[in-house]
């Protein structure tokens, strides 16, 4: 379910006291600091103060104090160490897309079509609306849906009746959008003078073929993912991607809605054109075995996301000794590769081939191989050459001058 603050901004350049900047004191409950912010929010809003430009800075130094207190986190870091013990990367940051111009829009919508999260706020003309109760209320009854086509930073708004039982099984409030298109899930708060204050938000989400959002009022704390949430520091470390995944799971403000009349609204919240959407409200007790399974895996995946937080130390730790052998590994690698090689060297220079060739560059060495010994002089001063075919001739004239002699 969705309870997104609306409206948070980035840190002004020169920062107050949040308290002090939304006129409340540090023991406000949450209830008095969202009314507080939402009269600033108006009154500072751009779209009411287009030749005031200190109303637009007022409008920023609001909405970033909202974004500190509304947190009970950030509220606690603020309020045991100031504003050092808050992470700037973790202070959300929201545009006006009704009041950025048609170039800014087109890097905006450019931005987000790469997969860069970029939150958007509601249009103070849809808030002052329903603060004065001016807007138009069509019904939806439990069990039924409903389908239309709502402008960019513009709503429709419908109202859920429920009675005591179906206020005791818990509703389901879900939008879809088989056009993809982008909008927002708005759950409206009755005023005492009869208008309506923004209580919850829900930004859709891309699931599949299509995008959805959904709030879950079942008697049980339910959970709303903010993939914004880190989205920097996941940016800037691959890690970070799987274990900073569950820390924008934030729980949602309201758990049960009390019989009556409550009040929802579609928000379009494409960057040029209108949004397709189908919203439907059902009773839980049509899908008590759904509900079950829902608690179950809201508390297995809270559980998870305790358990992550400590991995990750371990991980970060054995990461860092990996890095380090792997390091080694490759020094030692290099310096045994090295070492075999000058071993190759030596060895290769124990040879007769490199003699020979020291020869042939005019060397006056001498090398007696096989050969040059079997070409040498004998001792006896003979040439070594075989002369038994020259003696046999001799033998053979011998005998034949003997048999004439007889």
């Amino acid at each position: 379910m969705g309870s997104k603050k609306a409206e948070s901004t980035s840190a002004p350049v020169i920062r107050r006291d949040p308290y002090e900047v939304l006129s409340v004191s540090r023991d406000s409950n949450d209830q008095e600091i969202k009314t507080a912010y939402r009269k600033l929010a108006l009154k500072y809003h751009p779209d009411k103060n287009a030749s005031n430009p200190e109303a637009s800075e007022l409008f920023k130094e609001v909405a970033y104090s909202y974004s500190i207190l509304s947190d009970p986190e950030k509220r606690r870091q603020y309020d045991s160490a100031g504003f050092e013990a808050l992470d700037a990367e973790s202070v959300d940051m929201e545009i006006d897309l009704s009041n950025l111009g048609t170039v800014n829009t087109v890097f905006a919508a450019l931005f987000s079509k790469l997969g860069v999260p970029i939150k958007t706020t509601i249009s103070a003309n849809v808030l002052e609306e329903a603060l004065s109760g001016t807007v138009t209320v069509r019904p939806l009854p439990i069990g039924t849906s409903v389908s239309g086509k709502v402008d960019k930073q513009c709503a429709h708004f419908f109202g859920v009746t429920i009675n005591e039982q179906q206020a005791e099984s818990g509703i389901v409030v879900r939008v879809t959008s088989t056009a993809q298109s982008k909008f927002k899930l708005l759950y409206f708060e009755q005023d005492a003078n009869g208008g309506y204050g923004l209580a919850l938000q829900e930004d859709s989400e891309k699931t599949g073929k299509v995008t959805s959002a959904g709030m879950y009022f079942l008697h049980f704390q339910v959970y709303r993912m903010d993939s914004t949430v880190n989205a920097l520091a996941i940016a800037k470390d691959p890690d970070a991607a799987f274990f900073k995944r569950l820390e924008g799971l934030q729980p949602c403000e309201v758990s049960e809605l009390k019989a009556g009349t409550h009040i929802f609204a579609v928000y379009g919240d494409n960057f040029f054109k209108t949004a397709s959407y189908t919203i439907e409200a059902v009773c839980a007790k049509s899908y008590e075995d759904t509900t079950q399974k829902l608690k179950e895996i809201e508390a297995q995946i809270l559980q998870k996301r305790n358990e992550l937080r400590q991995f990750e130390t371990e991980y970060r730790k054995a990461l860092a000794r990996f890095q380090e052998v792997t390091s080694k590994y490759s020094q030692e690698k290099q310096s045994v590769d090295e070492l075999l090689k000058q071993r190759d060297n030596i060895h290769s220079s124990f040879t007769v081939m490199r003699t020979v060739s020291n020869l042939s560059n005019g060397s006056t060495s001498k090398v007696l191989g096989e050969d040059s010994k079997a070409e040498s002089p004998r001792e006896d001063g003979s040439d070594g050459k075989d002369k038994s075919g020259k003696k046999k001739w001799f033998n053979l004239n011998l005998k034949g001058s003997d048999k004439k002699l007889g």
